[in-house]
């Protein structure tokens, strides 16, 4: 197996932030940034035809990988706004055809749902934040009573990820479409990780992002099986049939397309020993720091997060002193950094208070080795004494 870092690296354990970009993806993109293949996917000449077939090809790649139709993929900037556009945009839909002006939501989402919610609240809409228990699942329950009230869109991410907790998400579908309520899922972190296929479910809408499977930041899709479901939320140029208009990014669809083919085609022979490292891992932290919690153990989890809460430590200055000893992870989301507020998935599962501060999340590759989890687990314990220390002396 080839791998993106030398061998003598920094430990990357950061993979749900991002990923480096495959070399595969890097050499399927690299003629549309080039001369040769620059061409405008609308226009009519031979280089714009040129691109559009580059586009045809890409969308054919992500349908046949994750069970839809090739015009159901519908290109955006990445996952945040293929998000808004599937929240925001179905509620936008629903109250243009006098259909309830309300969305439904997991508690525990990314914020980009979450926000996009609440952008419907802004615009005299209703937002419903479903409760998750202390594993952080959705109850089937609150979705059945949020359905019966009637919803423009419910959304229920299939893995969570700060935590990788796995929703039954084609089980909360089904339920949706029994409501004939639209069902959108947060797949971001799902596709190539877990099985994760459209074809023989009710879902209605499904997210990707690149820049998690290996392709560049600044390009994902919604996957939208019922293109009357959604109003755009930008305006003009009437590409991808005005659902998404703008001149579409092709060199990065095409490296989206490969990405997200490779990942899954690869899944079923590299995530088992992706699992086993983390299992690895929990075993040798828990070990080494017996106060230590692995978040939702015993819960059916993505095979490449772990979320940990190691009690009594500030979690800003663990990173930082993991960071500085050369082993990168995080306190949570990226897209939370900065923040001093604590996690809202962890708050939703109960798990409040100085434990939300303390809490890092490592996830993984399959380029991750067991050198490298085993170099990481041994020098933990010791930046952990480091920073109690210094915390301690700080509160006298």
């Amino acid at each position: 197996m080839s791998h993106d870092f030398p061998a003598d690296r920094d430990i990357y354990l950061d993979h749900a932030a991002t990923t480096p970009v495959r070399p595969e993806v890097r050499d399927a993109m690299l003629p549309f940034l080039g001369e040769a293949c620059f061409g405008n996917p609308s226009s009519g000449h031979a280089r714009g035809r040129s691109a559009r077939a580059a586009l045809d090809g890409a969308r054919c790649r992500i349908a046949e990988a994750v069970g839809c139709e090739p015009p159901d993929v519908y290109f955006t900037s990445g996952g945040t706004e293929a998000d808004n556009l599937a929240v925001l945009g179905g509620a936008l839909r629903a109250r243009a055809e006098g259909r309830p002006f309300r969305v439904a939501v997991g508690a525990t989402e990314h914020k980009a749902v979450l926000d996009a919610g609440h952008a419907v609240e802004h615009l005299g809409g209703e937002l419903m934040v479903l409760p998750v228990d202390g594993r952080g699942l959705v109850s089937p329950d609150a979705v059945v009573s949020a359905l019966e009230r009637g919803l423009a869109l419910l959304s229920v991410m299939w893995v969570n990820n700060e935590t990788g907790v796995m929703q039954d998400t084609p089980a909360i579908a089904v339920l949706a479409a029994r409501a004939r309520t639209p069902f959108h899922t947060d797949a971001v972190q799902a596709v190539g990780k877990v099985p994760c296929r459209l074809d023989g479910t009710e879902i209605t809408m499904l997210t990707i992002s690149g820049h998690k499977l290996g392709a560049p930041k600044g390009i994902g899709a919604l996957v939208l099986r019922r293109h009357d479901a959604v109003a755009p939320l930008i305006h003009g140029g009437g590409q991808q049939g005005g659902v998404r208009p703008g001149t579409e990014n092709v060199a990065g669809a095409v490296g989206l397309g490969v990405a997200v083919e490779l990942a899954v085609r690869e899944r079923e022979e590299r995530m088992p020993a992706v699992r086993a490292r983390r299992e690895r891992l929990e075993a040798l932290l828990t070990r080494a720091l017996p106060d230590a919690c692995v978040t939702a153990a015993g819960t059916e989890r993505a095979p490449h997060i772990t979320n940990v809460t190691v009690p009594g430590v500030d979690g800003s200055a663990l990173l930082v002193h993991l960071d500085r000893a050369g082993i990168h992870c995080s306190t949570g989301s990226a897209c939370s950094t900065g923040s001093t507020a604590p996690s809202h998935v962890l708050t939703a599962m109960g798990i409040a208070g100085e434990g939300t501060g303390s809490t890092l999340r490592f996830s993984l590759s399959a380029h991750t080795t067991e050198h490298d989890v085993e170099r990481a687990m041994a020098a933990l314990p010791a930046l952990v004494r480091r920073v109690r220390t210094l915390t301690e002396a700080l509160r006298r």
